[in-house]
């Protein structure tokens, strides 16, 4: 059973180094349950956000992110660290994502409502912020939103995001910035 104590939640905020995430998983391979929370603490809000914009369903995104963290635990004594170990940890989401697809053989469109509560219990939102957020959530598209949320929230590189989604690096920064432009233009419309 995992327990942490008050000071090992203190000062676990921000993004992190992949050096410092890579020391996190090799200790995790030697069975310290201190860096298993401080990357799950540090990676949750990323993996969890990758997950939904692709399961559209709050539900199995947790459950997906429930499975690919205990695959992380699992499996960090053979991770080999090649400097992107976000990267690693969004692969193992994703794989896991993209089974429950197959097993359902459909999802439903994630409401701009469910994304917005997802958001809100991540981020302090004040009405103005809210509706802004809405306006922004229907006007891109799925790959758009995933592109974004990966790039700003996750930290990715546009290749890695590129090799993530097995999509072209072009398409990517396309899509990326046709994005932020919609954006922008939904924003200054508010």
């Amino acid at each position: 059973m995992l327990m942490w104590t008050a000071d090992d939640l203190h000062g676990y905020n921000g993004r992190r180094l992949p050096e410092e995430m890579d020391d996190w998983i090799y200790q995790i391979a030697q069975g310290n349950e201190q860096a298993f929370y401080r990357l799950y603490e540090a990676t949750r809000s990323s993996v969890y956000g990758f997950v939904l914009s692709i399961i559209k369903n709050p539900h199995d995104a947790e459950d997906i992110m429930q499975e690919t963290y205990i695959s992380v635990y699992q499996s960090a004594i053979s991770y080999q660290s090649h400097g992107k170990p976000m990267a690693w940890l969004l692969r193992i989401a994703r794989n896991f994502t993209f089974l429950k697809l197959r097993d359902k053989k459909k999802h439903h469109a994630l409401s701009a409502e469910e994304m917005e509560q997802w958001l809100c219990g991540q981020y302090q939102l004040d009405q103005d912020d809210k509706l802004v957020l809405e306006a922004a959530l229907n006007i891109l598209s799925d790959e758009e939103r995933q592109i974004i949320s990966l790039h700003s929230l996750s930290g990715l590189k546009h290749r890695e995001i590129a090799d993530l989604l097995n999509l072209k690096l072009t398409t990517v920064l396309s899509k990326y910035h046709r994005g932020l432009k919609k954006l922008k233009d939904a924003i200054r419309e508010v």
